[in-house]
Parts: structure tokens; sequence; C-alpha cells
């Protein structure tokens, strides 16, 4: 069954974010070039495609045109080291906890605001209140037991990682996962290549995410796990996976509705999702890909 998964309002955000992007020395001509391929490619979009694959699209005319222009690498080192530093009065939390689970799953997911894709920048105070906030957010209790219950049965996990920072917390709540399941297999899984501040190899190398658990690419540049455009070793490794994790809104829009046993972890920072989940935006979400309406 096809999937719609591209809107009017994603061609619009794509529009505007990247109808000014080309370098500051660019002349008359190339700029006007630019428009017009940057609006074949959203003219071509197919409505199956996901917003962060028609943006692959996008940031290959991009690299094309004017080199790859968007270097986050500064940045991601920054919010690595800025989370890290967080990390200890976080784990005396985490220690003292009656449900070790519901707190990492509440860290992990607040970790999902630091996104310089959907958003221009990240408020580190806000970002701190989240922090100090964490033990009081509101999520789906009911699918919280259901992940409960199927980790205490799986064999075999899948933790998708969405952006850098964020795979701090997503560390937390894997060490958590570790000692509720001692023998479980855990398989981290993140970006192919550099693309926005998704989390990538470097980033995992970077906070030790790769001392305590396999950690590998998904052989691709999309913000997000298209399954048919991942390598075939990370397609396997999800389809053989009991449970997954995939954290953040690119992974939602690439895999939802795929029949997978896949629990979305994420805030919802679009005002389109927002709206059709009926939430206020930066709500936390935990979804159940076979459960989901």
């Amino acid at each position: 069954m096809d999937i719609t998964r591209l809107s009017a309002r994603c061609i619009t955000c794509l529009l505007d974010k990247n109808i000014n992007k080309f370098t500051e020395n660019a002349d008359e001509e190339t700029r006007l070039l630019y428009m017009q391929q940057l609006l074949k490619i959203l003219a071509a979009a197919r409505k199956t495609q996901s917003a962060p694959e028609v943006l692959a699209d996008i940031n290959a005319l991009q690299a094309e045109m004017f080199g790859n222009s968007d270097d986050f690498a500064e940045l991601k080192a920054h919010f690595n080291d800025l989370m890290l530093q967080k990390v200890p009065a976080v784990q005396e939390k985490i220690n003292a906890a009656t449900d070790a689970l519901y707190l990492t799953v509440c860290y992990a997911m607040l970790g999902n605001y630091i996104d310089f894709g959907a958003m221009d920048s990240v408020d580190e105070g806000k970002l701190q209140s989240l922090i100090d906030d964490a033990e009081n957010m509101k999520i789906d209790r009911v699918e919280l037991e259901n992940l409960r219950a199927d980790l205490k049965s799986a064999k075999r996990v899948v933790y998708l990682t969405d952006n850098c920072g964020e795979i701090v917390f997503d560390k937390l709540l894997i060490e958590t996962l570790l000692k509720m399941q001692p023998g479980v297999q855990i398989d981290v899984i993140v970006r192919g290549a550099p693309v926005l501040n998704d989390a990538t190899m470097c980033d995992a190398e970077q906070i030790g995410l790769t001392k305590i658990v396999s950690v590998s690419d998904n052989g691709s540049n999309i913000a997000g796990t298209c399954l048919e455009k991942i390598s075939a070793e990370a397609k396997e490794k999800i389809d053989a996976a009991d449970v997954v994790l995939a954290k953040g809104q690119g992974n939602f829009e690439t895999l939802r509705y795929c029949g997978k046993n896949i629990y979305y972890l994420f805030m919802c920072k679009c005002a389109m999702f927002a709206e059709r989940f009926g939430v206020a935006r930066f709500s936390p979400m935990l979804l159940n890909d076979l459960r989901m309406k």
C-alpha cells in the first residue's frame, strides 16, 4: 500500500528553508538557476516521498552548485560536549528513580529538542529547563508499558538515532535497557553521511557509545530511515529486530506505517504534526507503528 507522506505544507516548508540557500557571492544568473532547479525538485516530488527524502535531493543540488556549505561539525561537537557535561547530574536522578525506564525514555525524548533541521536555533536555556523538568514529562503510559513488555521478551533491539547531543541521552536509555535485559543484543544505527546535525559514527565515537554496543551506519545521507534506500546490512538488522526504537521526527516521517514493531520517540516540533496529533508544539510523542491511527 502506498502511503502519502508529502503534503503541501511540507513543500512550503522545504521551499521556505531552501529558496535562499545560495552562497553570498553567487551572481544573479546562478541564483536564478538554483531557484529554478529547486522548484523542479519540489515539482517532481512524489506524494509517497517523505520530506527528508526530498531534502536529500535539495542538498545534492546545493552541493553540486555551491559545495557543501552547511558544515555542522563544530556545532555537533559543541552539543555532544554540552550534553556529556550534564550526564553526572542526570545519572544521579536515574540511579535514584523508582522507574529508570520511564525516566531515561523521558531524557531521550527531550534530547530530540536539539534539532537544527526543524528549528533555526536551539535555545540552551530551554534545553536545560526541559532537562530539569524531565521527571514530570507526560508521555503515553499505556504505550510505555507496551514497550516495557516488548523489551522484556526481546532478544534483538535496534536503536535508530537522530541528532547530535541527543545521542548522549540515547546512550543513557541504552544503558538502562542493557541493565533490564543483560543478554539482549542492541544494534545502534546512525546516519551514513553528514546531513544537518544528525548523528553519524563520529558522534557515536565522541560520546563513547561504540564502547558499549554495536554501532553501524545506515549507508544513507537521508535525514531519516528509508527502508528502500539504506544499506542491506542496516535493513537486515531492522528486519530481524524484535523491537525497534526510532528517535526523531525524520525517522517517524520515513518509517511510519511500515508495519514493523517500531516505537517512535520524538518531540513534536513540526506545527503540522502537532495539529494532526492534537498536541502543543514540543510535546513528547511515544507511538508504536502497529497501533497508530
